[in-house]
């Protein structure tokens, strides 16, 4: 039985229909990915499904008992518990059990009450057990340590986290409720690429539907098996997102060449009616063009339409030289405090190639880009730039932006000569269309911020692109149109990402910041050979400590093993032991015999059975020695 089943689902908010006749099911251990470009209504969606808000048409029916998970884009927790108390609020109910397994460990302590505490507390330890009383704490720690906390942040105040972290909790939460259906909207929003991966393993493992709002393609790749992409109709595609990708041009070729075939068959019917309605094949022509009409009205095909994309490029105006980065014995910090952020090995990026650096958040990938700029000096060390670089910079928060400049003053900044006309016919390659031009920076959401500043940046003829988050905000067009127009470009490019899709079709070069070990990483190949290196010696590391283990336990076991004089006195008490078993042996069933034709006198039948029983009680002594010497010797 489905989860979820929608019927004509539609929502319009006064004349402006979002999207209609919309009908799908949710079936168990669901795992879909919705996708659409920004605004389209993925986000109204989920929240129709929860029941936060009423449809305009249609109907959502839901299994009956089903307990919905929502991870809303911007969650919020307003507690003034710690982070530990609140996510065990999950387990109100045990936690009253175990208060109650107290109480009663401490009224079996009092005579009077013992017995009748003891059969309820057998009873209420098996419910708690069966209920995962004995490990819930340790599922807790494992998801907040999964998720990104440190061990330190467990007993902090609610309040005195980020944002980002209260989002992350609120997540956590979710996950340790264990729904019949998790709703997730843009769930690795504040997730450094570790905590990614860690979430990317439990929902695959997890019981569980869920429905995931992402513009992380490669998060997408990893979780789900079906994409359902918001036109605003609904398009249901099989398999993970690149399968998706494939599927969609596949899809939008089959539909262009169907309209183009129809068009073309119009096309000739009307040049037949025109040629022959006055003619001597009128009624020809008056047949044809009923069915023509019928046509028109009832199976013309709209033309298919693709999503709007950026419409750009980005290409270096002048060629830098060969060696365009290279540091020696750098450290990436600040002097005052004290100590570096990390040691770097010396480092050499060549022109045309793309280092990634990835990271936790904090570590101080965004530290290492100002460093490279100049803006920050090495904490020891130093960065040599090569000849002939432009550098262009793409800040993560947008550093660059005038708030109360225009999108076009922000054009005119970089690009003074140009006309009006001509930064706006440039401008809407970004998107950026009508009385959107002359709003201020500071009514712009994140992805027109980003937008607006790849706008400037391909303006600047940079031979070296510094680009910290350059997907950050962007819808899935825009960062497919941004990928393909980066991996076309001419020049060198730095990159702090933690969009790994991305990362993967550019990087040469991977840089990871190790935070634990205040080292820089370097590998030379993609992400995806990185990490099938990054497995790989994880698994020689795992393999060294088992055969570590095993050395160790052959040297304790040689250390245990006795000497050749030990072994002949304990072989001789064997012996020994043997030749002593036998004899009792003989005589039991000598005893044995003599029993089975009882003797007249009524005393020595007793004497006899009571002779039985103490021979056997020696034997049985004799054995239990001999196994255990036996034992120990082999």
């Amino acid at each position: 039985m489905s989860l979820i089943t929608v019927s004509g689902l539609g929502k319009s908010y006064g004349a402006l229909d979002l999207f209609s006749d919309l009908s799908f099911a949710i079936p168990p251990r669901a795992r879909i990915g919705l996708v659409g470009a920004n605004g389209v209504g993925k986000t109204t969606l989920l929240r129709i499904l929860l029941g936060l808000e009423e449809p305009s048409a249609g109907s959502v029916q839901r299994a009956r008992g089903l307990r919905i998970g929502y991870l809303p884009q911007e969650a919020r927790l307003d507690s003034q518990r710690t982070l530990w108390q609140e996510c065990l609020t999950v387990f109100d109910d045990l936690l009253k059990r175990q208060a109650e397994l107290a109480e009663l460990e401490t009224a079996m302590a009092d005579p009077s009450q013992a017995e009748s505490a003891m059969e309820a507390y057998g009873k209420l330890q098996a419910e708690f057990e069966q209920l995962g009383g004995y490990t819930f704490e340790t599922r807790t720690a494992q998801v907040l340590s999964g998720l990104g906390f440190r061990r330190s942040d467990f007993n902090r105040p609610l309040a005195h986290l980020s944002g980002g972290q209260r989002t992350r909790a609120v997540l956590a939460k979710l996950l340790l409720e264990n729904p019949d259906l998790l709703l997730l909207d843009e769930p690795t929003n504040h997730l450094d690429i570790q905590a990614i991966e860690w979430l990317e393993t439990y929902l695959r493992e997890w019981e569980g539907g869920v429905v995931i709002v992402s513009h992380d393609r490669y998060f997408l790749d990893q979780v789900v098996n079906t994409i359902w992409e918001m036109t605003p109709a609904l398009e249901i595609y099989p398999g993970n997102y690149s399968a998706y990708l494939v599927q969609r041009e596949e899809r939008y070729q089959r539909r262009l060449e169907e309209y183009q075939a129809q068009q073309e068959f119009i096309e000739k019917e009307l040049d037949y009616i025109r040629r022959n309605i006055a003619g001597q094949n009128t009624r020809q022509a008056q047949g044809r063009r009923k069915r023509l009409e019928r046509l028109l009205e009832e199976a013309r095909l709209a033309p298919p339409r693709q999503p709007r994309r950026l419409q750009f490029q980005m290409q270096a105006a002048n060629r830098s030289g060969d060696l365009v980065i290279r540091t020696r014995g750098l450290a990436v910090g600040y002097q005052d405090e004290g100590r570096p952020l990390f040691y770097a090995p010396d480092l050499i990026l060549r022109r045309g190639e793309c280092a990634a650096i990835i990271g936790p958040n904090g570590a101080g990938k965004t530290t290492f880009l100002k460093t490279l700029l100049e803006q920050v000096p090495p904490f020891s060390g130093e960065v040599l730039l090569g000849a002939s670089l432009k550098i262009g910079y793409f800040a993560q928060a947008h550093e660059g932006l005038n708030p109360e400049h225009t999108l076009m003053d922000s054009i005119a900044e970089i690009v003074p000569d140009w006309l009006p006309a001509q930064i706006r016919d440039y401008l809407a390659r970004f998107l950026f269309t009508g009385d959107d031009v002359f709003k201020t920076v500071a009514m712009l959401s994140g992805g027109e911020r980003g937008r607006l500043a790849l706008a400037r940046l391909a303006l600047q003829g940079a031979n070296l692109l510094l680009l910290d988050e350059p997907t950050n905000h962007l819808d899935l067009p825009s960062q497919e149109a941004l990928q393909s127009l980066l991996a076309d470009y001419n020049g060198t490019i730095l990159l702090v990402s933690h969009d790994r899709y991305l990362i993967d079709a550019l990087a040469t070069q991977i840089w990871e910041v190790l935070p634990q070990e205040r080292a820089l990483r370097v590998f030379e190949g993609s992400y995806s050979q990185y990490k099938e290196w990054v497995a790989a010696q994880a698994a020689a590391e795992a393999a060294r400590r088992s055969q570590e283990k095993a050395t160790a336990a052959e040297r304790q076991t040689a250390r245990n093993e006795p000497s050749r004089n030990q072994q002949q006195r304990r072989q001789a008490v064997i012996d020994a032991l043997e030749a002593e078993i036998s004899e009792l042996e003989k005589r039991l069933e000598d005893i044995s015999r003599r029993l089975e034709n009882p003797p007249a006198d009524p005393l020595e039948v007793s004497r006899l059975g009571e002779e039985y029983q103490q021979v056997q009680r020696k034997l049985d002594e004799r054995l239990e020695r001999w196994t255990e010497l036996h034992q120990t010797v082999y």
